[in-house]
């Protein structure tokens, strides 16, 4: 099972709103404890609202859902992902139907306020936010397609620009935020971008071939 598929089967467990024990969870999904306890803290910091502790059982805390409907992961990354195109329309109305959508269903989602010490995680972006870095999707699929290295132009969380020569190896969805995990050449290392913060990207003519200890294969979240 994908790492993907896997949290989205947690959440899904978790929906009931009952407490579950790790190893229940572990048990079901056929997978150990420990990788169960990293991704409930994986889930956490992308701000699902996961409450627990190891040794004791996780719960969800609030329904993820958009009143009256619920909403799969791929139902609501679909909504996302028009709203973002609609935004970018020409036609004035549509842009404008578009943000006030956007400021409807933040209105009724799960928004927490987060302290700055916390600001690096993915949760609480609204999806006016997310939408920023829909325009940098279709080139960041054709490199990752193709196997071609990326100039970025990223802005970290405290403001600052920095400049990454990269292998663009996946991107991932988490409830309003999008992620890129690439290989960065300048820190020998894998790194993972929030595609929102990407300033620009400029393709290379460079084209990667998957190495041990680069492939997306090798990546072991923290």
């Amino acid at each position: 099972m994908r790492r993907t598929d896997r949290l989205f089967d947690i959440i899904q467990i978790l929906r009931d709103g009952k407490l579950h024990r790790a190893q229940d969870i572990a048990d079901r999904l056929e997978v150990s404890v420990r990788t169960i306890y990293r991704d409930m803290d994986t889930l956490a910091a992308s701000g699902i609202p996961v409450e627990g502790e190891r040794g004791v059982g996780y719960m969800v805390r609030e329904a993820i859902t958009l009143p009256p409907l619920t909403l799969t992961a791929e139902e609501l990354e679909a909504l996302n992902l028009g709203m973002a195109i609609v935004a970018e329309a020409a036609d004035p109305d549509l842009r404008a139907a578009a943000e006030s959508l956007a400021d409807k269903i933040d209105a009724v989602l799960p928004i927490e306020v987060i302290s700055e010490a916390d600001a690096w995680k993915f949760a609480v972006y609204p999806f006016a936010d997310a939408a920023r870095g829909f325009t940098h999707m279709a080139p960041l699929r054709a490199a990752i397609k193709s196997r071609q290295k990326l100039d970025l132009r990223y802005r970290r969380i405290d403001g600052t620009l920095t400049h990454r020569k990269i292998r663009p190896l996946h991107m991932e969805y988490w409830g309003r935020v999008w992620t890129l995990t690439a290989w960065c050449e300048a820190r020998d290392d894998f790194r993972v971008f929030r595609v929102d913060l990407i300033e620009d990207l400029t393709p290379l003519p460079e084209l990667f071939v998957d190495e041990p200890g680069k492939r997306l294969s090798d990546y072991v979240p923290d």
